[in-house]
C-alpha cells in the first residue's frame, strides 16, 4: 500500500512527492511564466517528513524574494510519484532579471468519468492554475486581499471553472 492513514488523519507517503512550482507575476497588464527555468516549470523534491507548501515557499524565498501568494491547484500522478502543483504569484520587480513569457490560454486536460486524462500538458496545468486563482480571488478574502489591482481585472478573463457551464 502506498499511504497509510494515520491516527491523526494524515497520510503516510511512501512514494516521491515533487512540487511543481509555476512562477508567475503581472506586467503591463497580463500575466507572464518566470522563475528559475524560465517559463517552464520548476520542479521541487519534497522529502517525506516536510510539507510541500513549506518547502515551495522556502525555495521561492531563497531563490528569487518573497512571493505574494503560494497557492496549491491541482495534484497528478507522474514521474514515477505524486506531482503537486503551485502557482506561485512574485511581484514583477523580483523576475526582471529572469526569463519571462506570457501565459498563453490553452484548453483543459479532461479527464473520463474514472479515469485521469492521459496526457496532461504544462500550458494545461497553467491554464487551470489561472482558472483556480481566477475563483479565489472571488471566493477567498485572503487570496483577494493578496492579489490586489490589477491582479482581479487580469484574472477576469480567466472564467473560474465551476462557472463555465453557466454561460
Amino acid at each position: 500500500m502506498a499511504q497509510a492513514e494515520r491516527a491523526t488523519g494524515e497520510l503516510d507517503v511512501h512514494a516521491p512527492v515533487q512540487a511543481e512550482a509555476f512562477v508567475v507575476c503581472q506586467r503591463d497588464g497580463h500575466v507572464e511564466l518566470t522563475g528559475p527555468c524560465g517559463a517552464a516549470p520548476w520542479l521541487i523534491e519534497v522529502a517525506r517528513d516536510e510539507h510541500p507548501l513549506e518547502v515551495v515557499d522556502r525555495m521561492v524565498r531563497a531563490t528569487i524574494g518573497p512571493p505574494i501568494l503560494v497557492h496549491s491547484t491541482s495534484w497528478r500522478r507522474a514521474r514515477g510519484g505524486v506531482i503537486l502543483t503551485f502557482v506561485v504569484v512574485i511581484p514583477g520587480s523580483l523576475a526582471t532579471a529572469l526569463h519571462s513569457e506570457p501565459v498563453r490560454r490553452a484548453e483543459l486536460a479532461r479527464s473520463a468519468a474514472t479515469a485521469a486524462p492521459a496526457v496532461i500538458a504544462h500550458t494545461q496545468v497553467v491554464e487551470h492554475g489561472m482558472r483556480h486563482l481566477a475563483w479565489l480571488v472571488l471566493d477567498d478574502p485572503v487570496v483577494a486581499a493578496e492579489l490586489e489591482d490589477p491582479w482581479p481585472g487580469i484574472l477576469a478573463e480567466y472564467v473560474p471553472e465551476p462557472f463555465r457551464a453557466l454561460g
